[in-house]
């Protein structure tokens, strides 16, 4: 009986990836004004862009740079329904009348911030989509600049580079992580259909796929604006996160973060966005007592500022060239767990639960298996 493998016990991927998460939100949640909560709060943030990244990186075979764009449009929709009427009345004068004094439940002002992003995508795509590889990801970080020259210089509408203040700081814990499930879960189900399996044929071959009846032009139109909505929805929640925004939150720093996210946690998995995010939110603050001078055995290290940066830059080129699929590959075990209804089923068959002490049992029949394929793929390498 060959040993059982991690993803074949759904009780055990249950407390995983579902009770042990859900216990650090609760705590989380109870202690809102934590330097912990706002990590997980980020997480969730960066999870959701990741994934929304990665439906164009990953999934349709383009390659985009321009997420800080659609952020960004959808951070001021977004706030434009939810800052209070006297506030927009002085800062953005410009606007409408019907928007400055509607105000809207913060979901649905989500909503609406999601669907202008995917608007102007709508508008931009018809010919950014017709290029290719490098071009079209140096036509997407020019959008970054267009949309930052109008936030800066249509001040009537946006209060220019002083930035947006006011909005209401409504992206705590379970705002944000209620609002990625969500999405996420969207995600999945459209990355699962006929039309996310078009998405991959589409990414592997264009050629065979446009052969076997595939609008390339129309599927790329489709995705690019899905994965805009996202976006459009995540900016939102980072504006309510920062309660002021203007052009410099949304900047090619911000879109460079999230394809590092993206590349970590690996471009062909929603499940990686999970992963990425926590990389590379919690490592850099692990490093932080390395850049300010930690005492180590008694002697005080010099002051190393921008360590962090360098050790997750090393990473990343590291991880680019042993493991390029990233750390999830294309394994999306997290999603499946959270999403398929046999993960709750199994909770109520004892076969299911009794899998678990046999999985810690086969722990060392998997490490010996493992060393073996390790010295058989090296002796093949040896081999003449």
């Amino acid at each position: 009986m060959s040993p059982l493998k991690f993803k074949d016990v759904p009780v055990l991927r249950f407390i995983a990836f579902i009770v042990i998460p859900l216990v650090i939100l609760i705590l989380a949640a109870g202690a809102p004004k934590s330097y912990i909560t706002s990590l997980i709060v980020t997480i969730g943030m960066y999870s959701l862009l990741c994934a929304s990244l990665n439906l164009v990186n990953g999934f349709s075979g383009m390659f985009s740079m321009g997420h800080a764009a659609f952020m960004c449009i959808g951070a001021y929709m977004t706030s434009f329904f939810t800052v209070a009427p006297n506030v927009l009345a002085a800062h953005c004068p410009g606007l409408p009348n019907f928007m400055i004094h509607t105000s809207l439940p913060y979901p649905i002002a989500l909503i609406l911030g999601g669907l202008a992003a995917a608007v102007v995508s709508l508008v931009i795509a018809f010919p950014v989509v017709r290029t290719k590889g490098h071009y079209l990801s140096v036509a997407t970080l020019a959008l970054i600049v267009i949309v930052g020259a109008v936030v800066d210089n249509e001040e009537q509408f946006t209060y220019g580079s002083r930035g947006l203040t006011g909005i209401p700081a409504q992206s705590t814990v379970w705002p944000v992580w209620i609002v990625l499930i969500v999405c996420l879960f969207i995600m999945y189900r459209l990355v699962h259909s006929a039309y996310g399996r078009g998405l991959k044929a589409m990414r592997d071959d264009p050629t065979a796929a446009q052969t076997l009846g595939i609008n390339l032009v129309s599927k790329k139109l489709s995705i690019f604006a899905f994965s805009a909505f996202f976006a459009g929805v995540g900016g939102g929640l980072y504006a309510h996160y920062l309660t002021t925004i203007s052009s410099a939150a949304f900047s090619f720093t911000r879109s460079f973060a999230i394809v590092e996210i993206s590349i970590i946690g690996g471009m062909g998995s929603l499940s990686g966005s999970f992963l990425g995010a926590i990389f590379y939110t919690i490592v850099p603050s692990l490093l932080q007592n390395l850049e300010n001078g930690m005492v180590l055995f008694g002697t005080r290290l010099p002051q190393l500022f921008g360590l962090a940066n360098i050790i997750m830059a090393a990473f990343i080129i590291i991880l680019i060239i042993f493991r390029r699929q990233g750390l999830m590959g294309n394994s999306e075990i997290i999603l499946d767990t959270y999403f398929r209804k046999s993960t709750y089923t199994a909770l109520f068959k004892k076969g299911e639960w009794a899998k678990i002490p046999r999985y810690f049992a086969d722990i060392p029949v998997r490490i010996s298996a493992w060393s073996a394929s390790r010295k058989k793929l090296r002796m093949e390498k040896k081999a003449p």
